[in-house]
């Protein structure tokens, strides 16, 4: 047999073996071409709780993985990759001593170990990505995921450019990967900060929400401490609240410990938590920013003092703030306000690092009523509406009444419209509200209620995005006499004609309620009519004089 035929021979015989690889017993094949290793690990890294961050991973040396893990004939990844490492090595510890890649492998092991809680950019792991970068190869994760990689040492370090705000960079991870899919969990190393805000929609905690002018609105800062907290003799740490203009700070903000997140985020009665708001200062400025905001901060100067806190802690700041007058009527940018956190980043210094700020957002609306003659369509003053929350966000405030400034009360406020016809609310939660012309201008017949549902469409946990639609939805059975929107200003057909598009400007909703005026029926013939009212009258007057003449007859007869 010829060596052609002997080639086409195997060629068949593999191509067979491969055609009926579904119905045999697998088979992993791997080539290798000057040391590289099969290509086939796969490596999956779970981010923390609020961290959405990603990974890139070098591999720094090939091996021999065993289903098992073991690890064997260990070679550096390539020559330029040895000579940059050993260079940081060698920079980092001048005492290293190492000839072989095994060396180089337990010396990285150990020292990535020893910095699992440090993520600074300058740190060992970072100075080792960072001198193999072009020379390694090199893979980046996907939600957490890189596969395809060499079996082998893999080093991950946190992707910068990934890092949002509120996030924080987290531990390098040194891994070995082999054919069995490889499954950490990263490390925090350094404090993150959280802010949430609890909606009195469904009660649950957000990044957005919504909200009703002088109604209480409960904040709640989440702080974790440093992996290494055991390290340190003293520890600062620092909530910096920057509360916009739109919301007073209330009294009775306290500060609570909790073990775990989950014991954080389980309890937002804060009943379970320990209370820990004598070891921290609150300072609020007297005077507000430009922008009118204010920042508060809570201060403890040495966290090692409050004797229950572990790596593990979470320190949670709850507060009330109310929404007040100088808040932002809907639009994209809400009411938001910004936590930082500052702690101790070094155990042997006292230097601070601070997180990257996380951000939440409030929002309220806005209700104009403008009033208008139904067949000229002229302003109309002196209609007299009330408004009452039908049912709202906030249970408790159902069938109260809207007062001036926009806020709820049981009393029922009498808004008139002024000399444009217009009566204007801002203010105003989500939900359904009652409106009620409770009398109408002089001469003019009122309309009957109607109601009036304010609808948003938010990414509650998504503050960047936040308010993403607005619309109303308007409820009355009186045809074109109330409308939403504004009218073309059309005289003498005695109906409203909506302008398109115009329902809304900025978040404060337009409502436009036609009256009709009142007209009595004319007195026709008036002077048949009087003269029937005379006669009337005369044949009265002598039915009347009849009758007593009646009577008197009667009595003078009964005397004689």
């Amino acid at each position: 047999m010829s060596k052609n035929i002997a080639r086409l021979a195997v060629t068949a015989g593999l191509t067979a073996a491969l055609s009926f690889g579904g119905v045999m017993a697998p088979v992993t094949m791997a080539f290798a071409e000057d040391g590289a290793t099969t290509a086939n690990g796969s490596v999956t890294i779970e981010n923390v709780e609020g961290n959405t961050t990603e990974f890139e991973g070098y591999q720094i040396f090939n091996a021999d993985v065993a289903t098992d893990g073991t690890v064997s004939n260990i070679t550096w990844a390539n020559t330029n990759v040895q000579l940059a490492v050993v260079k940081v090595i060698q920079a980092e510890d001048n005492s290293y001593e190492g000839k072989t890649a095994q060396d180089a492998a337990d010396w990285i092991t150990k020292k990535v170990g020893d910095e699992d809680s440090s993520v600074a950019f300058n740190s060992t792991a970072y100075k080792i990505a960072a001198a193999v970068d072009g020379l390694a190869d090199k893979k980046t994760t996907t939600n957490g995921a890189a596969s395809g990689l060499a079996h082998g040492y893999w080093l991950f370090v946190t992707k910068a450019d990934t890092i949002n705000e509120g996030e924080a960079g987290t531990s390098p991870i040194f891994a070995v990967v082999g054919s069995t899919p490889v499954e950490v969990s990263e490390k925090t190393g350094i404090p993150t900060v959280e802010k949430k805000i609890v909606s009195d929609a469904d009660s649950k905690e957000h990044d957005a929400a919504d909200s009703q002018i002088g109604q209480d609105v409960t904040y709640n800062l989440y702080g974790t401490v440093a992996e290494n907290f055991d390290k340190y003799d003293t520890y600062f740490y620092q909530f910096s609240d920057k509360i916009s203009k739109g919301l007073t700070l209330q009294k009775g903000a306290k500060v609570y410990l909790y073990k775990s997140r989950t014991d954080a985020k389980g309890d937002l009665a804060r009943t379970e938590g320990e209370d820990i708001t004598a070891y921290f200062k609150k300072e609020t400025p007297a005077e507000a920013a430009e922008d009118g905001s204010k920042t508060t901060t809570w201060t403890c100067d040495n966290l090692k003092e409050v004797s229950d806190v572990t790596k593990d802690s979470y320190i949670v700041v709850s507060y009330k703030a109310q929404i007040n007058k100088d808040a932002v009527v809907a639009g994209t940018e809400g009411n938001e306000n910004t936590v930082t956190l500052n702690y101790s980043n070094n155990p042997m210094t006292s230097e601070r690092g601070e997180t990257q700020p996380d951000t939440v957002k409030d929002y309220t609306y806005g209700l104009k009523i403008n009033k208008v003659d139904l067949g000229t369509e002229k302003a109309l003053e002196g209609a007299r509406f009330t408004i009452q929350a039908t049912t709202a966000d906030d249970v408790a405030s159902t069938n109260l009444y809207v007062q001036d400034n926009g806020s709820l009360g049981e009393t029922p406020k009498e808004f008139v419209t002024n000399g444009e016809g217009i009566i204007e609310v801002t203010g105003l939660d989500a939900g359904t509200y009652t409106v009620t012309e409770v009398s109408a201008p002089s001469g003019y017949a009122k309309v009957d209620p109607f109601t009036f549902e304010i609808k948003p469409s938010m990414k509650d946990d998504d503050p960047d995005a936040g308010l993403t639609g607005l619309t109303g939805e308007l409820t009355t059975g009186q045809g074109d006499k109330v409308i939403a929107g504004l009218t073309y200003g059309d005289t003498g057909d005695n109906s409203l004609t909506v302008k398109p598009g115009s329902e809304k400007t900025d978040g404060i909703f337009n409502i436009t309620v036609g009256d009709t005026k009142q007209v009595g029926l004319p007195l026709t013939g008036l002077n048949g009519v009087t003269f029937t009212w005379i006669a009337g009258g005369a044949v009265l007057c002598i039915g009347v004089a009849h009758l007593i003449r009646s009577r008197k007859q009667a009595e003078e007869s009964e005397q004689e």
